[in-house]
């Protein structure tokens, strides 16, 4: 997992200044690859440039599942972490699914996160491909 230094103000934004900073950095990167590749390059890719820009980011970042005051480590896990705030859900698929977003929603609620993104790069235009899931936001 590469981290790189924070710089500055970055550091300190809201899941919602970030989720602007996220998708713009995933429009850029779906702008150099154009859709159809696997998922797998769009994350590293957008890691990459999360990275560059000094933003905290854990990639494939394990998520148990806590049952009955249980840990149990069931293979869940967040594609992109961004700076312990946003959960990034990447896919390249040809129709976004419901169960899609129920998974974004269920690794939000495991680990009480608030804010994220998921982001189909299979798209002509990848804003057609951006949705946002929130898990308590305003509360």
């Amino acid at each position: 997992m590469r981290k790189e230094p924070r710089e500055g103000r970055k550091a300190m934004l809201k899941e919602n200044e970030l989720s602007h900073v996220i998708i713009g950095l995933a429009i850029e990167v779906h702008s150099a690859l154009g859709p159809g590749l696997l998922e797998r390059s769009y994350e590293e890719c957008l890691h990459y440039k999360l990275c560059k820009e000094g933003i905290i980011v854990e990639k494939q970042k394990a998520m148990p599942l806590i049952f009955e005051d249980v840990r149990l480590e069931c293979g869940y896990r967040i594609d992109l972490l961004v700076e312990n705030k946003v959960v990034v859900e990447i896919k390249s698929v040809l129709e976004m699914n419901d169960i899609y977003f129920a998974q974004t929603l269920t690794y939000l609620k495991l680990g009480n996160y608030r804010l994220g993104l998921l982001i189909n790069f299979n798209e002509l235009h990848l804003k057609n491909g951006i949705k946002r899931v929130v898990n308590r936001l305003y509360t």
